[in-house]
Formats: C-alpha cells, structure tokens, sequence
C-alpha cells in the first residue's frame, strides 16, 4: 500500500480518523463500510463519468499560458478547473457524493459552504436529482459572497446563515454537523472539502482525483510525458489539491506545492496558514493540523479568501506535509491580489481568489527552463467580483 493512501483505521500517517458523536457513529459506519464498494462499481462509474463529461463538461482543458511560462521562465499550464459547470472543481466532488447518498437511500442533503461554489455546486446537483438541500454559511460569507448566495436559492436551496463564531466557514461546519446530528436517519452530509471524519478525506480525494487523472493524459498528449515536475494548487480544506496531486503521489520526482492562506502574514494573529503555525488537534470529526491556542481552543483565521478561510487542514495534506512529501507556502492576500490581477491583465481569466493564492506561490518559486509547471486554476473570480474592485486601485 502507498505510504500516501487512508489505512484501514482511517488515518494517513498519524492524521485523520473519526471523531463523531455517538449518534453518527452509525451513519458514518455505513458510509466507511460501503462507499468503496459503491463508487468502484461499474454502475456506479458509468453514471459519473457520464455526468462528468454531459453536465460538467469533462475534461478540462490544460492550457499553455504562454505569459505564465515567459514570466517565470519555464512551461506552465494552468488546469482549467474554473470552466466547469457551475465555476469550480467543486462540481466533480458534489456529483460523486450525491449518487452516493442516493445508493445508501438518504432523501435530504445538508453540506456547509465557504466561497459559496460548494454550495452551489450541491444545490445544483440536489436540483438535478430533486433532492430538498439545506446550506449552512457563514454571515460573514454570506455578505462577502453574495452572487453565489442567490444562485443557490434560485437553485432551491435553503441557506442559513451562520451568526455564531467568526461567522466563517468554521462555524458553518458545526452548525451543519449539528443538523447532521439531529437528522441521522434520513440526511446525507455532502461534505466539500477532504476534512471532517474518515472515509470523508478519502472520499473527496476520489472524487477529485479525475483531475490528475486529467492531467496525466493531456501532459503526455502535449509534452511526451505524463507527469510534471511541479504540482501547485491553493488549499483550504484540501478538495482541490488532492484532486490535483492524486494520481501522483507516487512520483518522486513532481515535486507539490501547497498554497494556504496567509492573510496578512503567518507571523501576524490575522492568518489561516494552518500547515504554517498549526499543531495537532481534532475539529469536525478527524485528527490533523489545527490554528488553537495552548487550551486547544479555536483560534478565529483571516484571509481575504472566503474558501481558505478555515482553521485546520485535510488530514492527508498535514501527512504530506508533515513527511515531506509536499512544501507549503503562506501565500499573503497581497501577492494573492497581485497575482490575480496579473494573470486578468496578462491571460485574460479572472481567478478565483483562492486560486490567485497558488498564483502568488509561483513567485517565490525558483524554476529550470526545462521545468514543467501545471497550476490548477480551481475556480473563477465572478463571485470575487466586489474584492477585485475594492482593490484594484492597488495593483494600477
């Protein structure tokens, strides 16, 4: 077994497991004793990947960012997560998971959302199987990402919004783990990222992992060679980074890159780079890297970034992390801002503002011009819109 794979107890070196109230331990025993059997089955595949390439609009394309690669001096290509349906990879994870919840005979969805592209993402999927969906987000998001709020309720969502906490992504975990709670037998938890209690990382990893799988086949269509030396990818809770390092890691020689949410620098109390300053602890439900205090009390984080905005990290990326497997990189909302404007300027695509993180990574980057670079661009920045325009006097 790869030392890079979820264990039979749930963990990924020394990270992960599932810590749940007892009155989900059933729930998220059916899930961890039938969710490889269900998502490996033919059925199962063929009903995905046709919706993966019907609805979604798979493959991606990778695209040669002629700018990119002059700028940094090597070949980059950027993933164009940001083209699917509905502006995310988040798409990918939200139809795994709902057949899923369909074949274990749940008939309501819950799932907590940041940015907002999860929660559009499982309120467009609940649309398309006509499943009733309730979303939990923070107020904080709700104000700061408001065009994602309304799509999901012309999609038929309920989205409550979160007052307690930092009314940010955190809090619209708990709030969603307490409806989970009070609803075992008939609600399905879509998670939206590769946290929360085991077989959750792991579940999300796959149902991501078809854009490495993505990467490998255009890389050796384009290039002669089906891996790159350099994997970058922005990470929150992790969904879109596992999806981009999947299939990978295993090579030796791709080397990843990890770009969280420095805020206004991880040597600041205004930061969400948990891979930076966090240490062991448990929150929502599994063992990993978490921003807490000397009691292992919460400690709010801060990023411009709705999305990145979260305390802890996904259980296999504090193990790659950790084992040094991957590098992690506090990216400020600064170079972050700069980056995005660069790449609207220079390319003509307007990043999510959680992608223009792993943006800002490449300049601190140091590349051979025989490298080869893939960059997953894991959302568009129309909902990042009113950011952009606060701040676009910055960057003239």
């Amino acid at each position: 077994m790869s030392p890079f794979e979820v264990n039979e107890e749930g963990y990924f070196g020394r990270y992960g497991g599932a810590y749940v109230p007892e009155i989900l331990q059933p729930c998220v025993k059916a899930l961890r004793d039938n969710y490889r059997a269900i998502i490996d089955s033919e059925d199962f595949r063929r009903e995905y990947d046709a919706l993966l390439r019907d609805y979604v609009g798979r493959p991606s394309p990778l695209y040669r960012s002629e700018a990119l690669s002059a700028l940094h001096g090597c070949t980059v290509y950027l993933k164009r997560e940001d083209l699917n349906h509905t502006g995310a990879h988040k798409i990918n994870n939200a139809i795994g998971q709902i057949l899923l919840a369909r074949r274990l005979g749940k008939s309501r969805i819950v799932a907590e959302t940041g940015a907002g592209q999860h929660g559009v993402a499982t309120a467009t999927v609940c649309a398309l199987m006509k499943m009733p969906c309730v979303v939990y987000m923070g107020a904080t998001d709700v104000a700061r990402q408001r065009p994602n709020v309304e799509k999901m309720r012309l999609l038929g969502a309920e989205v409550v919004p979160v007052e307690s906490g930092n009314k940010t992504l955190k809090d619209a975990c708990n709030e969603a783990i307490r409806d989970w709670c009070c609803h075992p037998e008939d609600t399905y938890y879509l998670i939206g990222s590769t946290m929360g209690p085991h077989p959750y990382p792991d579940l999300v990893a796959r149902m991501q992992s078809v854009i490495s799988r993505e990467i490998r086949q255009q890389l050796q269509e384009k290039e002669g060679r089906p891996t790159p030396d350099y994997l970058v990818a922005c990470i929150g809770g992790g969904s879109n980074a596992a999806g981009t390092v999947f299939h990978f890691l295993d090579d030796a020689d791709v080397k990843i890159v990890l770009a969280e949410a420095g805020g206004e620098g991880a040597n600041t109390p205004r930061t969400a780079a948990t891979l930076a300053i966090g240490s062991e602890g448990v929150l929502h439900g599994s063992r990993s890297l978490v921003i807490q205090d000397e009691d292992g009390q919460v400690i709010e984080p801060y990023s411009i970034s709705a999305g990145l905005d979260y305390p802890g990290i996904g259980p296999l990326h504090a193990h790659l992390v950790r084992s040094g497997r991957a590098r992690s990189l506090a990216v400020t909302d600064t170079e972050a801002l700069r980056a995005a404007y660069e790449l609207n300027r220079l390319d003509g695509i307007l990043p999510a503002l959680e992608s223009a993180h792993a943006l800002g990574a490449l300049h601190r980057l140091k590349f051979q011009p025989s490298d080869v670079v893939v960059l997953t661009l894991s959302g568009r920045g129309d909902k990042d819109i009113d950011t952009y325009l606060a701040h676009a006097h910055d960057f003239d």
